[in-house]
C-alpha cells in the first residue's frame, strides 16, 4: 500500500507541474489557458484527490507570480470547476465538458471578483467583473474550443496514467 501512496503523490505532483507548465506556456495569450481542461480531466480521473493537484498548482502560481489578491481567488476558483465536474465522472462527452469549460471561462471573472468584494465592497467587485467581461468572453471561447478538441486525447492519457498508478 505504501508504494501506491507514493505513486499517487508523485502523479499529483506531475499533474500540478503539467498544469503550471501549460499555464506558463500559454501566458502570452490573454485568457487562453489549458488549466481548465486539465482540471476537468484530472477530476474525472482522480475524483476528490484532484484537490492535491489543484492546491499544489495554486501554490506554484503564488511562488512564481506572487501572492497578490488575485491569488486568493485561485484558492477556490479551480475547486469550483472540480466540484462542477465531479457529479459527471462517468460521462465521456467532449461536447458536454467543453460546455462546462466554456461556462467556467465566462464566469471566471465573476468568481474571481469575490476577494474584491471583501477588500473594496460591492462597487469594486462589480467594476472588476464588468471591466473583465471582454476577457471572459475570450476565456469562454478558448476554453470551449480547447476542451472540444483536446478532451478525448488528454483524458485518454490521464486515464492511462491512473491505471499505471494502480498497478
Amino acid at each position: 500500500m505504501r508504494g501506491r501512496n507514493t505513486r499517487e503523490l508523485a502523479a499529483a505532483g506531475l499533474c500540478a507541474a503539467s498544469m503550471f507548465a501549460g499555464q506558463v506556456a500559454l501566458a502570452s495569450l490573454p485568457n487562453v489557458e489549458i488549466v481548465s481542461l486539465l482540471v476537468i480531466c484530472f477530476t474525472l480521473a482522480f475524483g476528490r484527490k484532484v484537490l492535491f493537484v489543484i492546491y499544489t498548482f495554486v501554490l506554484l502560481e503564488g511562488i512564481f507570480y506572487g501572492f497578490g489578491i488575485w491569488w486568493v481567488s485561485y484558492l477556490y476558483v479551480w475547486t469550483i470547476l472540480a466540484l462542477a465536474v465531479m457529479p459527471f465522472r462517468r460521462m465521456d462527452s467532449a461536447v458536454f465538458f467543453a460546455l462546462i469549460s466554456g461556462f467556467f471561462g465566462l464566469f471566471f471573472g465573476a468568481f474571481c471578483s469575490l476577494p474584491y468584494l471583501i477588500a473594496g465592497g460591492a462597487e469594486t467587485a462589480f467594476a472588476y467583473w464588468i471591466s473583465g467581461l471582454p476577457f471572459d468572453l475570450v476565456h469562454c471561447a478558448g476554453n470551449f474550443f480547447l476542451c472540444l478538441v483536446l478532451f478525448k486525447p488528454v483524458s485518454r492519457v490521464v486515464r492511462r496514467l491512473v491505471r499505471q498508478i494502480g498497478e
